[in-house]
């Protein structure tokens, strides 16, 4: 697990306002797991979403836990972004973080499975 450092330089401003952008433009499943993981509704935990983690943004973050949780949709399917996504997760998990992914239709279908198998990592 990653602990926050109060010596962390700020993150550069393209970086920040990527975040910014991907917040605006959230998927109707970004959305939908956000309602359920904000203001630490799931075991107390805090999330916060499209926060930026060295080159990556990810869709949803919990520092104490040291959790990534990222929501894919169709745009993922392809060979080359699953290679992508393989090499975003090892980066991550290179960095100590956990990472669970969800595709769009299973947080859209089955919140509550997509809800317990986050809570199982918390």
């Amino acid at each position: 697990m990653k602990e926050s450092s109060a010596a962390e330089p700020p993150l550069p401003p393209l970086t920040r306002d990527r975040a910014r952008s991907l917040r605006r433009r959230s998927t109707d499943a970004e959305q939908e797991l956000w309602a359920h993981l904000r203001n630490r509704q799931l075991k107390g935990a805090k999330f916060r979403r499209q926060q930026p983690i060295g080159p990556y943004v990810v869709d949803f973050f919990c520092l104490e836990a040291g959790l990534v949780v990222e929501v894919d949709g169709g745009s993922h399917a392809g060979e080359d972004e699953r290679r992508a996504d393989k090499d975003r997760t090892a980066h991550l998990e290179n960095c100590g973080y956990r990472v669970v992914r969800f595709w769009n239709n299973e947080v859209m279908g089955n919140i509550d499975g997509v809800l317990e198998r986050i809570g199982e990592f918390v």
